[in-house]
């Protein structure tokens, strides 16, 4: 007798799950976690892999960019995910000035992805500059996922948050930076914030999936930061996110109903305390006498 797909014990995603998948026509599903809840919950959801991103600095640690995270910061998160994800494929992405520095140093804070992080892959920005450090991590036996487009580690030099691959230049850049990574070995690429028709034109061109964050339909994945998804991060939204809940207007909502219940004396109620036996009171009262 044959058992059923979702009888059979489920598998650990690869990067050659996700190859197969592009081959296949299956999109292929990521997101963000940052903490040991999240990444139950995201892996329970059997979505196929999960970043650690550097979006955590905004996202969780307040920060106005993702520029003053640390590889402290990533490894304790990424420590934090591992321990709540069996199945998906973890990312860890490398935060500003763990890979630019030199190839060395780029290889070795790779390498605590994997060994201290437990991470199954590393992401990295940029294109053909970056491919000194990606060849040498991937020497290392370590994957590495691309980042085009959009990088956030480089808001200073694209001049804020904007949009890429606009014009028929830095399309024609574009492509070339993503051929160059392919051809580097790197296993995925995420394009971020490109125009859609671009997306998927590179897309089709690409043996290795690419993983699209406001770039369409097109693109063979997509990832999105959980805030954003959940309507946890209240201070902006993309204008590509899509909220599927509003968790930030219903914590505030649960925390003002907390406060008033405290103040009333509602919360504590009878039920929510602990009760001694009433002789074991009636002993303890006697031996205060």
């Amino acid at each position: 007798m044959s058992i059923s797909p979702s009888a059979q014990e489920r598998k650990k995603v690869t990067t050659l799950s996700l190859a197969r998948k592009k081959a296949q026509g299956q999109p292929i599903t990521m997101l963000t976690a940052y903490d040991y809840a999240t990444a139950l919950a995201i892996d329970r959801a059997e979505i196929d892999s999960i970043l650690v991103g550097d979006s955590l600095g905004m996202v969780v640690l307040g920060y106005e960019t993702t520029l003053p995270v640390t590889m402290k910061d990533m490894i304790h998160h990424c420590q934090a995910v591992a321990r709540g994800a069996r199945f998906a494929l973890l990312v860890g992405d490398m935060p500003f000035m763990s890979y630019q520095a030199s190839v060395d140093e780029a290889v070795r804070n790779a390498g605590r992805f994997l060994q201290e992080g437990g991470m199954d892959a590393v992401k990295l920005e940029g294109g053909r500059e970056r491919l000194p450090a990606i060849e040498a991590i991937i020497s290392a036996g370590i994957p590495v996922q691309g980042h085009l487009g959009l990088t956030p580690q480089s808001v200073h030099l694209l001049g804020g948050f904007r949009a890429q691959g606009k014009t028929a230049t830095a399309a024609r850049k574009l492509i070339e930076d993503a051929l160059a990574l392919q051809g580097a070995g790197c296993f995925s690429i995420v394009l971020e914030t490109i125009p859609a028709r671009l997306a998927r034109f590179l897309s089709e061109r690409l043996e290795i999936p690419t993983i699209g964050i406001g770039a369409g339909v097109g693109c063979d994945g997509q990832v999105l930061v959980t805030h954003d998804l959940l309507g946890l991060f209240d201070r902006f939204t993309p204008r590509f996110v899509k909220k599927y809940a509003d968790l930030h207007a219903e914590m505030a909502q649960a925390f003002a109903a907390y406060k008033a219940e405290v103040e009333a004396s509602i919360f504590p109620a009878e039920e929510h305390g602990i009760e001694m036996p009433e002789e074991e009171w009636e002993e303890f009262l006697e031996e205060l006498k």
